[in-house]
């Protein structure tokens, strides 16, 4: 099996019924692993066996049900500006010329009612001017009804056109004679409304899709580099990995690299969202799309195009918008059957007026003291049962209940990128709630995962602060993390003398001449097996040892001069960040492969319970099934090679930004800041997120199951359920755009 991942552009696609009809047609088509569809993203994302079906065998599929399809090149921006903004100055035209045309036929419209009379072709004036606005504005709604009718799938647009059609035809009929009302009038308003909300929904689709544009504008435009010796400056798409390039102060770094020489510090607020620079130097590596804050940086390049960090952030909120969660799936299966059954309520609602009008006058009778503002419309049986008929073509639309879930997940993922939290799913979001244990790995996670010196006794007669410039003097030679660590304790770098004869044993300690005196620095054992008694410092040995601490002891000219304890010390936010899982009412575990002293002795500092310790890798998602069967579903959090498995086996995987690849590809949340407090801020932008789709799904049930009974009893009228359904789906849209204002306001910070 050859499994490819493509994306499609989709065009036509006008409500959730669209956009459901093409997903199950991609799914039900041969080779086909899967398909999501994203109708605000106006894209499909498709993974199938290539050796079995052919993209173009997958995109024809798509146009035989009546939609348009091609490849989209980038995998990143949903849409090129220019072909937005086409769209939107074609959809405003559409809208001007509606208006233009149904003005003047309300006007006409009113003249009865405002007792004027002997206007004898008022009829035909409003006929005249309703046919334009149908057949020109409002000719791709009924083109695209036609297709999708055509094909055996209706969408939306097939309850526009019918709804507005219907009425547009009892025009013709009346002027003929027949006993019907004209409601060209009336038509030509159900087509001018529904383009205008169409124009707003997109002009708020663009709000909500183009956070991922406005990602991707971010990195610069241009680059210098230094090629054969020769700075030039060349198009960031012509950068290579292995380019030298050279950044100057204010300047952007065009793409993620290693710095070869210079030193600045970066503003990294746009990937961490931390607001404090960060200090760079040979070695260090730099983000893309980083500001450059003062010194002149050569910058080698490492990732270029769509690998570097800013293209895969994009790419990663991209695919979490298109995807799909648990709750779409009910959404999902009442927008698939919600046209057709639609159209069956309109044509029983028009034969029970035509068959039993009295029976239904007497119901929406019954109806009325309830609802005083709504009175039935009068006039014969033929235009009742036309304007309640129309009236329930016009009102129902699955737009609100289709767009309620995946408006709300575009925000949240967006909302969670601006807060340093990449969401590699929108069903990681939705599992992130139902957890009730977390599982926290102890290095890197909760600790700094660097060794740092901790404590420093001397031995009777010796200063500490002394001892230690004599072994940082030793560890200077050394390239060893704990030597770093030594070194790094002593703040006066003035007191490290240069060390001769430095000899080292590795995994064991290293020895030197410091000012004309023999030093030695390491483990117990080799101190002693060069004859220094150890018995002065064994009691702090001891303590160390308890607190599962590294011990590492001085000695100079043969007696012991101090024991130094170094350990992975506790972030500074990682305790408040434990508090504030546990009160959310979270069991919080921690997990590590480390020895039981030392992680004890971190989880007591943490403020957390549980502690597995002594864990080997492949352990580690064992554990995991265990706690999930002691408290249900399980987060785990790492930044390890080490914590792959673990959290692939947790219900919600987290990973630590600053962690290995594989952990990071093992999970379905990112903490890009590498701080545990994001962890605190997935879970609450995964409320956020879910309570603004549960408002969504709760205005647009309730609107279709009070509105479509109303229209039947003939009282609502055809214009003010366009109007109603129109502002349904912007209602939708908005309260989904307003998500990230409201969680700013909750959670500031």
């Amino acid at each position: 099996m050859a499994v490819e991942q493509r994306r499609l552009k989709i065009t036509g696609m006008t409500c959730a019924g669209c956009a459901r009809r093409v997903e199950t047609a991609l799914g039900r088509t041969p080779g086909v692993v899967s398909a999501a569809v994203n109708l605000l993203a106006e894209e499909a994302t498709v993974v199938f066996d290539s050796e079995q079906a052919a993209l173009a065998t997958i995109i024809g599929k798509v146009r035989t049900i009546g939609y348009d399809a091609e490849e989209k090149r980038s995998a990143l921006l949903t849409e090129a500006p220019d072909e937005a903004e086409q769209r939107r100055v074609a959809a405003l035209r559409r809208v001007a010329l509606a208006w233009a045309l149904t003005a003047p036929g309300m006007s006409i419209m009113l003249l009865p009612a405002a007792g004027v009379h002997g206007f004898i072709h008022h009829g035909w004036l409003e006929t005249l001017l309703a046919f334009p606005v149908l057949a020109i504005a409002g000719a791709e709604t009924f083109s695209m009804a036609w297709r999708t009718a055509r094909h055996g799938s209706p969408n939306m647009d097939a309850l526009i056109a019918l709804g507005s059609g219907s009425a547009f035809l009892t025009g013709p009929l009346a002027l003929a004679g027949l006993p019907v009302a004209n409601f060209s009038g009336v038509a030509a308003m159900i087509v001018a409304f529904h383009l205008t909300g169409r124009y707003l929904e997109a002009r708020a689709r663009g709000r909500a899709s183009h956070a991922i544009r406005r990602l991707m504008e971010l990195g610069a435009k241009t680059a210098c580099i230094e090629r054969e010796g020769v700075e030039m400056e060349v198009p960031i798409q012509d950068v290579a990995v292995g380019d030298v390039m050279i950044v100057r102060p204010g300047e952007k770094i065009p793409a993620d690299g290693i710095v070869v020489d210079g030193a600045s510090a970066v503003d990294e607020s746009m990937a961490t969202g931390e607001p404090l620079p960060v200090d760079k130097g040979p070695g260090d590596s730099v983000i893309g799309a980083t500001i450059n804050a003062f010194g002149v940086l050569r910058v080698r390049a490492t990732r270029v195009g769509e690998d570097t960090f800013l293209a895969q952030v994009a790419r990663m909120v991209a695919e979490a918008q298109t995807g799909k969660i648990p709750v779409q799936a009910f959404v999902d299966r009442v927008t698939a059957v919600f046209v057709p059954i639609i159209l069956c309520v309109a044509l029983a609602t028009f034969g029970a007026w035509m068959i039993a009008p009295e029976w239904m006058r007497a119901i929406a009778g019954f109806a009325v003291p309830f609802l005083p503002w709504m009175q039935p419309v009068s006039g014969a049986t033929a235009t009742q049962a036309v304007f309640a008929a129309v009236a329930v073509l016009v009102i129902a639309c699955p737009c609100a209940m289709g767009l309620a879930t995946p408006t709300a997940l575009m925000a949240g993922t967006g909302l969670a990128a601006s807060r340093g939290i990449l969401v590699r799913s929108g069903e990681a979001l939705q599992t992130l709630r139902s957890v009730r244990a977390v599982c926290l790995d102890k290095t890197g996670t909760l600790t700094t995962g660097k060794p740092t010196v901790t404590a420093v006794t001397a031995a009777p007669g010796h200063d500490a602060a002394e001892v230690l410039a004599w072994a940082a003097s030793v560890e200077a030679l050394s390239e060893h993390p704990i030597a770093a660590a030594i070194v790094h304790a002593t703040g006066d770098k003035a007191a490290i003398e240069p060390a001769d004869m430095f000899l080292t044993e590795p995994g064991q300690g290293a020895s030197a001449i410091v000012a004309g005196h023999s030093v030695l620095v390491g483990k117990r054992q080799f101190l002693e097996a060069r004859g220094v008694n150890t018995a002065p410092i064994q009691k702090t040995i001891e303590r160390f040892e308890a607190e599962g601490k590294t011990v590492v002891l001085v000695a100079r000219d043969g007696a012991a001069a101090a024991a130094i304890g170094v350990s992975d010390t506790l972030k500074p936010e990682s305790a408040e960040a434990v508090r504030l899982l546990r009160g959310r009412g979270l069991h919080v575990v921690m997990l590590t492969g480390d020895h039981e002293a030392a992680a004890k002795h971190i989880a007591r500092d943490a403020g957390i319970d549980e502690v597995v310790a002594n864990v080997m890798p492949g352990a580690k998602a064992g554990v995991v099934r265990t706690l999930r069967e002691r408290y249900g579903s399980v987060a785990m959090a790492g930044d390890g090679i080490n914590d792959a498995a673990a959290l692939t086996e947790a219900d919600a995987g987290i990973a630590i930004g600053a962690g290995s690849d594989i952990a990071i590809e093992s999970a379905g949340i990112i903490l890009v800041r590498g701080s545990l407090l994001g962890l605190v801020e997935s879970f609450r932008v995964a409320d956020a997120t879910f309570r603004t789709i549960r408002q969504n799904l709760f205005w647009a049930i309730g609107y279709n199951a009070l509105a479509v009974p109303l229209a039947m009893l003939g009282l609502l009228h055809p214009i003010v359920a366009e109007i109603a359904m129109a502002a349904s789906s912007l209602t939708v849209i908005g309260n989904a755009l307003c998500l990230k204002t409201r969680f700013s306001s909750a959670h500031p910070g």
